[in-house]
């Protein structure tokens, strides 16, 4: 399972821990969303910047603990960890309600160190690790019209203010295509940095894509249901003419409300030239999974 993915990226790729702490400051101060636009500037690609463990957990978006990109890190603290289960049901030949422990016990925990993309265009690089998605699939016994997968947040209301409010319709849900799911680059995370993973971040276990823009990689997930049918999905349900199904990282597909050419590398400097985005976020690998599609209407 270790040499199923190739890899471009070593440790001295990875955003610092303590810039990963302090990207919100960086993008807040670089204008991330207004400078988006800017493609004609872009630079070519340079190689990663590294990233640090502070950066990657204290800049996210993770609605349940509050819509700015600072609240999860002061607010996630309250999520309740212990006992974590996940229920696995639908199209499978092994349904039920698993502990966590359990569900991963004696799969291969590995190592992959990945290119995050984010839709509102700064992107970074994490250090992850986890667990081929494939493995926990195959244990539960897929069945054979079984189409998509689904994934569920976990909603703890009173631990999670941004729930109290209702700022988005919980439970937060995304999916997959089957063959997505299956892709050896699809992982489920436990950790980060060798440390398990951090509340803000998605802990226990999250979903990583990390082709597809970083909305897709659902956090705290505590439902995974095999379907035949396309699943909803929060940001699509909620805005579908700006996120789509599939979500793919395409710098030829504009957001509509700024391009997606470029992006800005978390770790980079305030003033540092903006980068080419890649296609699938440089993955190319998955580009046969989508062979024959209309990349711009199915987005």
């Amino acid at each position: 399972m270790a040499h199923r993915w190739t890899n471009d990226l070593t440790r001295t790729d990875v955003t610092p821990r303590g810039l990963f702490m302090n990207r919100r400051q960086i993008i807040q101060a670089g204008g991330a969303l207004g400078l988006a636009g800017l493609g004609g500037q872009a630079a070519a690609q340079d190689a990663p910047e590294p990233n640090s463990f502070e950066e990657i957990t204290s800049y996210n978006n993770y609605y349940e603990f509050g819509t700015g990109k600072t609240d999860p890190a002061k607010n996630a603290e309250a999520l309740d960890t212990s006992d974590w289960t996940v229920t696995v049901d639908g199209l499978v030949d092994n349904p039920g309600t698993y502990p966590l422990a359990e569900l991963i016990d004696g799969l291969t925990v590995e190592e992959r160190i990945y290119r995050l993309r984010c839709v509102e265009a700064w992107s970074m690089v994490v250090p992850w690790q986890g667990i081929e998605l494939k493995d926990i699939l195959d244990r539960a016994g897929v069945q054979s019209n079984a189409r998509y997968v689904a994934f569920e947040t976990a909603v703890q209301p009173e631990n999670m203010p941004g729930v109290r409010r209702g700022v988005l319709d919980f439970p937060y849900v995304e999916g997959l295509r089957l063959d997505e799911a299956m892709h050896p680059l699809t992982i489920m995370a436990t950790g980060l940095y060798d440390q398990p993973m951090p509340n803000q971040n998605g802990a226990p276990i999250r979903l990583v894509v990390p082709w597809k823009y970083g909305f897709k990689s659902i956090k705290s997930i505590v439902r995974i249901s095999l379907l035949e049918d396309e699943p909803p999905t929060t940001w699509n349900r909620l805005a579908p003419n700006e996120y789509g199904f599939y979500a793919n990282v395409n710098p030829t597909v504009d957001h509509p409300r700024w391009s997606q050419a470029t992006e800005r590398r978390i770790g980079g400097g305030l003033f540092s030239s903006r980068q080419d985005t890649l296609m699938y976020n440089g993955y190319d690998e998955v580009a046969s999974l989508y062979e024959g599609m209309d990349l711009a209407a199915q987005f």
